[in-house]
């Protein structure tokens, strides 16, 4: 579903470039990309992270993978088709956010290293932080507010990652948190540690 169908279409460039809106923010554009298993802590992780830099003064965003399949991408199942093609349209809309000088955080399972990395590849070189949010399988399960893992070990939910379905864990990701292990404010210094060392926002 990438390829181009449309026809007699213009690249349009934009008056205000993507550094006027960057000086104006006073940090860089970044794509944080949240990848792991459901219940992992993914979405807690991101809106905390954007609350503390809301605080910062750092303007944020964050697409949630079950908000945006409310939306953008309701039309769009759990086949290993769909679940790429829902990678792909996200990932080109957290370039938009990427070039408006926001700092997105994506929480999507996003279970597949080629759909990660095509990811990766629409944003610019430094702009896509992977953070692989690792936890056990059964921890997950314990922890499952939506009920799915259940749903998904009597057969109601089909092609459920990590139960019925595949889980590509990333081989190098710029982070790894491990939420079996470590407090949702570890896991947000982690990230912020980072951010700061890739001169996406400052170090101070």
């Amino acid at each position: 579903m990438s390829d181009v169908k449309a026809t007699n279409i213009t690249w349009h460039q934009q008056r205000v470039t993507r550094d006027d809106l960057e000086k104006m923010n006073g940090h860089r554009g970044a794509t944080v990309w949240f990848t792991g298993l459901s219940a992992s802590g993914k979405s807690t992780i991101a809106n905390q992270l954007a609350a503390r830099l809301h605080t910062m003064g750092v303007r944020t965003m964050v697409l949630d993978g079950d908000n945006v399949r409310h939306g953008l991408n309701k039309n769009l199942g759990f086949s290993p088709e769909d679940r790429e093609e829902n990678i792909r349209r996200i990932g080109e809309v957290a370039k938009l956010f990427t070039q408006a000088g926001i700092i997105n955080m994506v929480a999507f399972i996003s279970p597949y290293i080629r759909d990660r990395q095509r990811a990766r590849e629409i944003q610019g070189p430094d702009d896509f932080i992977e953070v692989h949010v690792d936890i056990p399988v059964d921890v997950a399960e314990t922890r499952d507010p939506k009920g799915l893992y259940t749903k998904a070990r009597q057969g109601l939910v089909k092609e459920f990652t990590g139960i019925s379905a595949p889980y590509e864990a990333p081989e190098n990701p710029e982070v790894y948190l491990n939420t079996a292990t470590q407090s949702v404010d570890d896991c947000v210094e982690s990230v912020l540690a980072v951010l700061k060392a890739k001169k996406v926002i400052a170090n101070g």
